[in-house]
């Protein structure tokens, strides 16, 4: 059991790291960001951020790598013809059901 004076450090230590994490971009970028390059870095950051994190938890969520594999080409697939993104995972979750049953 942790006692309460150890749980108000570690949140003290995890309010204060959040709230770094979140400040410092507001604190060190003032103005408009006029670099093209900069600009295009702070666009894509969410989606590699979210793609790192989502991604190799997709081969480990069916039990099975097959099911995963082809769920995973099926959304791919639909995603590069401009599926919206119910369908994408709808369909995505039907062929991974589908090839687990095989």
């Amino acid at each position: 059991m942790m006692e309460w004076t150890s749980f108000w450090k570690y949140l003290l230590v995890m309010a204060g790291v959040t709230y770094l994490i979140r400040m410092l971009p507001l604190a060190a970028i003032r103005g408009r960001v006029r670099s093209r390059f900069l600009q295009s870095f702070l666009y894509y950051v969410p989606y590699a951020v979210l793609g790192a994190m989502t991604f190799p938890a997709v081969f480990g969520s069916t039990g099975n790598l097959w099911s995963a594999v082809a769920g995973t080409a099926a959304a791919l697939a639909l995603g590069w013809f401009g599926k919206g993104l119910l369908t994408v995972a709808a369909v995505a979750c039907g062929v991974a059901f589908l090839v687990g049953l095989v």
